[in-house]
């Protein structure tokens, strides 16, 4: 992971650097006794983590955190804990508090190393996503429909209507058939007539689902599969 280190004191970023050089899977690209340093640093470098200190002068850690965009992974560091509640609100790794112990970095850089491998994962899966598509015939012609720009489709007997935002394309095929040749991790069968984009999903009730604008039905033969597969371990509540 390229990681940076921003803090005004001289002592505080050697000592910082010391514990950065003792994790294997961390590169420090550079160290920065200000935030509009760092800034400029950010703007033209892929850094994955930046350990950010609270207290500094001109702009600090946490004024320069609110107005970062695209902002990479964040470890405050500071010699003041009153912080960490604002800290947090600004959806940081970890707050920690000087003198650092390396016992104490090495647990904060591993949740660190677990969110850039879980953000990698989701970059990869969406660009896949996003490039994956399928010729459908239809009009005498080979279709090309992005997988991604599939909201619905819907079973006509011996025909399918695949609905993708404004286009809407009819082919000779069962549902069954369709079905059985698109990614299961991102189409649903939620009823004998209607197969779903899970990622268009917009509201799940007992026995509707609201895709595109459209109010679709949740069959109970498919209920079971589809909430156990799509919905289950996504939900959040309260324990």
């Amino acid at each position: 992971m390229n990681c940076i280190i921003v803090d005004d004191e001289p002592l505080a970023r050697e000592g910082m650097e010391m514990n950065v050089r003792e994790v294997s899977y961390l590169n420090l690209m550079g160290q920065f006794g200000n935030a509009l340093k760092a800034n400029d640093f950010l703007l033209n470098n892929n850094v994955d983590l930046m350990f950010l200190d609270i207290q500094m002068p001109g702009i600090t850690g946490l004024e320069f955190l609110q107005n970062l965009k695209d902002k990479p992974l964040v470890i405050l560091t500071t010699a003041y804990p009153q912080y960490a509640l604002e800290g947090y609100e600004l959806d940081v790794v970890d707050y920690l508090v000087k003198p650092i112990r390396l016992s104490r970095f090495l647990k904060a850089v591993n949740k660190a190393k677990e969110l850039h491998e879980l953000r990698i994962n989701k970059e990869v899966i969406e660009k896949e996503n996003n490039e994956e598509f399928i010729y459908l015939k239809a009009d005498r012609q080979l279709k090309k429909v992005f997988l991604q720009n599939i909201d619905y489709i819907e079973g006509m007997k011996d025909y399918v209507i695949v609905y993708a935002g404004k286009q809407k394309i009819i082919t000779a095929m069962n549902l069954k058939t369709i079905h059985e040749q698109l990614p299961s991790k991102m189409f649903a069968r939620t009823s004998k007539s209607f197969i779903i984009n899970v990622h268009k999903i917009e509201s799940v009730e007992s026995d509707l689902i609201h895709v595109a604008g459209k109010e679709l039905p949740l069959g109970r033969t498919y209920k079971d599969a589809f909430i156990g597969k799509h919905v289950k371990d996504k939900l959040v509540e309260r324990k």
